[in-house]
């Protein structure tokens, strides 16, 4: 009889074939940058062309979904064994940041699976290509292995995630039925660190808005003008300033919790944040003080400044600009009430003397903070089945420090939201030269083929729950 063992030991020698680097090759080099309007058509393609095949080849089901406010389709797939199981939801997307080519470090491409220095190089390895993949490959190994699942399976795979995932929460709230499930399980995101298997249970929020400041048309030469007519630069700087402190302190009461929940702060307290050799150092005296590393980003809120612009940097003039602008945004967590944020702001503002600064969301939505109880009953079987696997104590995070849909599944569809990141803070996420080491893909395989062979061996919250 096949064995858990037995499946573990098939996705590493898959692994080791280099079978599973040639899929991941194939799928990073479709370039499907949701951020570029001329690749609308690719990433219909990467749907129709590579996931659905894979899916089909596994025994699922499969449908296109569209949506109004949705810039490509979506695909649900569904291998459903048998009514009383236990029902997964998968989710991941294919589309990825731009791919931005000319920024790469020498013989690397966003577009091809480069391995070079012990790392696997390509735009979309972290974010999401490479999770999704590891995920998909693992359902494959149980089938292979056990003859089916044990367990239903749903999965849905979208296109717009890096633009918002417009048209995600319309599509759940139209098809909850559908998607009806008792738990997500799906991998985003970075580990705690490269070494430790990792499970989180919701993100922070995410808020992009931008703050302008447009003094008059045409700039004024400054000798003539120059202590006559406001600056717009200086005065977002001060507006800014008053914003945040010279450490990264916010000092908007509305923007931050009012406490750290116990709860939280019991979780964190055994997690060290490490970026590993490829990460930056962390910098304790920045951000809200008298709390840890891992507080700060997990259960915290932190304001960036993620772009400034005032004048004409390229080529300055002896000119007072007429205007400035600068891209913001807040991450946050669970406890702030996130449709105060910008009425926050504007009150704020208008105290410190900036009645002229302008706030403009950048889009629509906003991604909400969300976190389950690390004490669920499901989130302590998926740890103890992280911890059979790898023999290693895994970490467990309330929540993501960045940001996803995530509260699409939690509010929306009510599900229980575990995510097992297959990634770690060094990858470069979103920028040139994005990587993995293939050691952790690897581990990765072998995490999520015991975690899915666990949730059909009969033993899960669900079999243990009194029926109603």
């Amino acid at each position: 009889m096949t064995s858990r063992n037995d499946a573990i030991a098939l996705a590493q020698r898959q692994f080791d074939s280099g079978e599973f680097m040639q899929t991941l090759a194939r799928r990073i080099a479709i370039p499907t940058e949701s951020q570029n309007p001329e690749r609308s058509a690719v990433l219909a393609s990467y749907l129709q062309d590579e996931m659905q095949p894979a899916f089909e080849a596994m025994g699922f089901e499969c449908r296109t979904l569209t949506h109004p406010k949705a810039l490509a389709p979506f695909l649900f797939a569904q291998r459903i064994e048998g009514e009383g199981l236990p029902t997964v939801f998968g989710y991941g997307h294919g589309d990825v940041i731009r791919g931005l080519e000319p920024e790469w470090a020498e013989g690397l491409s966003p577009w091809k699976l480069t391995e070079s220095g012990g790392h696997w190089y390509g735009r979309g390895i972290a974010d999401n290509k490479g999770q999704h993949s590891v995920n998909m490959q693992a359902t494959a190994n149980v089938i292979a292995a056990r003859g089916k699942l044990g367990f239903n399976a749903k999965y849905l795979i979208e296109m717009g995630e890096e633009t918002g995932s417009g048209g995600l929460r319309e599509l759940c709230e139209e098809n909850k039925a559908l998607f009806a499930a008792d738990l997500l399980v799906a991998s985003d995101g970075p580990r705690l660190r490269a070494e430790r298997p990792t499970i989180f249970l919701g993100s922070r929020g995410a808020l992009s808005f931008d703050l302008v400041i447009e003094a008059r048309k045409g700039g004024h030469h400054s000798g003539n003008w120059g202590g006559l007519i406001s600056n717009p630069g200086i005065q977002l700087a001060h507006a800014i300033a008053s914003i945040v402190s010279s450490t990264g302190q916010i000092r908007i009461p509305e923007w931050v919790p009012k406490e750290l929940p116990p709860s939280v702060r019991r979780a964190l307290a055994d997690c060290e944040v490490d970026g590993g050799a490829d990460g930056p150092e962390i910098e304790p005296w920045w951000g809200e003080p008298g709390l840890s590393p891992a507080e700060r980003v997990f259960g915290w809120c932190s304001f960036e400044v993620l772009a400034y612009k005032t004048g004409n940097p390229q080529t300055p003039v002896n000119a007072v600009p007429p205007t400035a602008w600068a891209r913001c945004q807040l991450r946050f967590v669970v406890g702030p009430n996130p449709d105060d944020f910008l009425p926050a702001l504007r009150r704020h503002l208008d105290r410190q003397g900036f009645p002229m600064v302008k706030i403009l969301p950048v889009r629509e939505e906003m991604f909400r903070a969300t976190r389950i109880d690390p004490d669920d009953a499901w989130v302590k079987w998926a740890a103890a089945s992280l911890a059979e696997t790898t023999g290693k104590k895994p970490a467990v995070l309330p929540n993501l420090g960045g940001s996803l849909p995530n509260d699409i599944f939690t509010d929306v569809l009510g599900l229980r939201t575990i995510w097992v990141p297959h990634s770690y803070p060094g990858c470069s996420q979103h920028a040139p030269n994005e990587h993995l080491p293939p050691e952790l893909l690897r581990e990765a395989l072998a995490v999520m083929t015991g975690l899915y062979w666990d949730m059909g061996a009969g033993v899960t919250p669900k079999s243990q729950a009194p029926s109603s």
